[in-house]
């Protein structure tokens, strides 16, 4: 299967690589090297996982307390949030719900 990233799930990364660079140097090259490779796997997983939100699945990165929400359709996985575990479930949802049609 294919792995696509949209423009909000890269922004979502960017966001994650400047908050852990700026708690230490290198730190967020290892961030984004980890979701990175949990976003890859989805090339072998996808569509595996539970639909908590919205009808969008979701896996949870193994190294950083990050969710990985994406949808599957026409034999491609298309993250399109990259969103930190730790914030308010309400607060997910609302940014997902505008997300996952586009």
């Amino acid at each position: 299967m294919k792995v696509a990233l949209s423009a909000s799930a890269e922004q979502d990364l960017l966001d994650g690589f400047e908050f852990y660079e700026s708690q230490q140097l290198d730190l967020g090259w290892y961030f984004l090297d980890s979701l990175y490779a949990d976003i890859d796997s989805l090339g072998l997983y996808a569509g595996i996982h539970a639909k908590p939100v919205g009808g969008l699945h979701r896996t949870t990165g193994r190294r950083f307390p990050f969710s990985i929400y994406y949808r599957v359709a026409d034999n491609v996985a298309t993250v399109v949030g990259v969103l930190d575990s730790r914030q308010n479930p309400a607060g997910i949802r609302a940014k997902l719900s505008g997300r996952k049609k586009k």
